[in-house]
Order: C-alpha cells, then sequence, then structure tokens
C-alpha cells in the first residue's frame, strides 16, 4: 500500500534531518536550526502550492492555527535542543511518550479511563525509558532512572512529547477545517514566519543564510518529510500513519550509532524497540 511507503518515507525523512541537524548545529545556533527546518523548505513546498487549491476557511481553521503556532515554536526549539546537547540514541525516543501524554490528558480531562492495551502500552513505554540507559543499573534499581534525568536532552524531549500530544488534537482540528494537502503547505509557511520572529528578537536573523549549501540539503528533507506525511494521512486513518512514523525512533538510534558513534547501542535499540511496541499497543488497540 502506498500509504505505508510515504510513511516510512516520512520516519527516514525525520531521522535523516535530524542527524544532519545535529551535525550542523555544531557550526550554528538551535534558534537558526529550528528556523531552517521551516524556513528552508518552503521553496520545495511552493512547488506544490500549483496542484494544491485553497479549500473554504472557516474562523475555527485560524483560531486553531493561532493556537498551535506558540505551542509548536516552542516544541521545534527545544526539540533542536535537545538534539543538540544529547546523543540521538538518547533523546529522540523519548518522542514515544506522546501518546502517553495523550491518554492521561484524556483520563484528567475527559475522564476517558485507558483501556487493558493503553495500560500495557504506557507499562512499555516506561519499560522501554528504562533500558535505554540499562547499564546505569550497576548503580541500583534506579539508575538508569537517575541516568535519565540527569541527560538534559532528554528532560527536554519529554517536555516536546507534552507540547506534542497537545498539538496533535488541534492539528486534527485544523485539518478538519482545511484539507491536508492545503495544511501540508500552509503552515510551514506560518510557522517560519512566527520562529523568524523570535531569531530576530534574539539577534541572530543574519546566521540564517550564513551556510546555504547545508541548509538547503536540511530545507529538502523536511519538504520531503512534510510532503509525505500529509500524503500518507490523505490515504491512511492518522493513527496507522503516526505508528508507522514512529519507526524513526529506531532509524534515529542506528544513524546515531553510525554517524556519532554514540556508545551502548545495544541497549539503547532495544529500549526504543519496547518503547515503539508501547506506542503502537496504544494507537492501534486502545
Amino acid at each position: 500500500m502506498l500509504w505505508i511507503f510515504l510513511a516510512f518515507l516520512t520516519a527516514i525523512s525525520l531521522s535523516t534531518l535530524d542527524v544532519l541537524s545535529k551535525k550542523a548545529l555544531a557550526q550554528t545556533d538551535e534558534l537558526v536550526i529550528a528556523w531552517v527546518r521551516e524556513g528552508y523548505a518552503l521553496p520545495f513546498l511552493a512547488l506544490g502550492l500549483v496542484f494544491v487549491g485553497v479549500p473554504k476557511l472557516d474562523p475555527t481553521f485560524f483560531l486553531t492555527v493561532l493556537a498551535l503556532l506558540p505551542l509548536e515554536v516552542l516544541a521545534l526549539i527545544l526539540y533542536v535542543k535537545a538534539i543538540k546537547l544529547s546523543p540521538l540514541s538518547l533523546s529522540v525516543p523519548f518522542m514515544a511518550l506522546s501518546p502517553v501524554f495523550i491518554v492521561f490528558i484524556a483520563f484528567v480531562f475527559l475522564h476517558e479511563v485507558p483501556g487493558t492495551a493503553g495500560v500495557i502500552g504506557i507499562a512499555l513505554i516506561a519499560l522501554g525509558a528504562y533500558l535505554l540507559n540499562a547499564s546505569a543499573s550497576r548503580y541500583g534499581l534506579s539508575g538508569p532512572l537517575k541516568a535519565a534525568f540527569k541527560e538534559p536532552g532528554s528532560l527536554l524531549m519529554i517536555a516536546v512529547a507534552f507540547i506534542y500530544s497537545i498539538t496533535s488534537t488541534l492539528g486534527k482540528v485544523a485539518l478538519k477545517h482545511s484539507s491536508p494537502a492545503f495544511f501540508a503547505f500552509f503552515y510551514p509557511f506560518v510557522l517560519s514566519m512566527a520562529l523568524f520572529v523570535v531569531v530576530k528578537v534574539k539577534g541572530k536573523a543574519g546566521l540564517l543564510f550564513s551556510r546555504p549549501r547545508t541548509f538547503i540539503v536540511l530545507g529538502f528533507f523536511a519538504a520531503i518529510m512534510i510532503i509525505s506525511h500529509f500524503a500518507a494521512i490523505s490515504m491512511a486513518q492518522v493513527a496507522y500513519v503516526i505508528s508507522v512514523k514512529r519507526t524513526s525512533l529506531v532509524f534515529s538510534v542506528l544513524l546515531g550509532r553510525l554517524v556519532f558513534k554514540e556508545a551502548n547501542i545495544k541497549e539503547r535499540l532495544l529500549g526504543c524497540s519496547v518503547m515503539l511496541a508501547g506506542v503502537f499497543l496504544i494507537v492501534f488497540f486502545e
């Protein structure tokens, strides 16, 4: 099925984008890379506007986008900072916590009690997070937990996962009041504008064109990720697409080892795989 291929393409593009972003962060600022991931994708995305019509947009759509923007700006900055500060294999896997937060938000605000699959999925994600630092168990059972909380990238990515658990719901509202194709091209444009304001205020705007070759490559993979993601969700249920997209966690761990020679890859790959199994349970059966 084409949507599965597109979802895997989204995952691979996202992992590649993270690797390239981490390499670029050795020579520039995280605010700059946060903008580059959106801004430099725009020329590639603009080509699609020729084939995408503008649907009828109502006030709900614009209000939802306004609510999304500050959260997405914060999440993207924290995401880039997380992969700058910590190994990919110890930061990116914590994105698996996003569906866990969604379950808890539904419980707190909607009084929706998670079913058996949800409870098992949460347990697996917690176990996987523990296994990411399994070697620290030599300092006691609490060693892996202490190691995780000492890793700044892990903590930042947990915050990102929480923010995305909120924006994923708002994003569904925006999609219902527009169209996947239009939103794929429109949203990166307004997000890059919002990010530019932050970069400008911080006095970093002059760096946005400092490494054009590197930044264009980042923009290309960001565009591929965005286009394949929204193409996939136009063909299949969002939950299915997101589940396949989450395989990017595994790809990021593997690329972290191949590109940055990150250590303890076996335990991190095991932990990441267990977390991914938990995500599948929550998304497919909860």
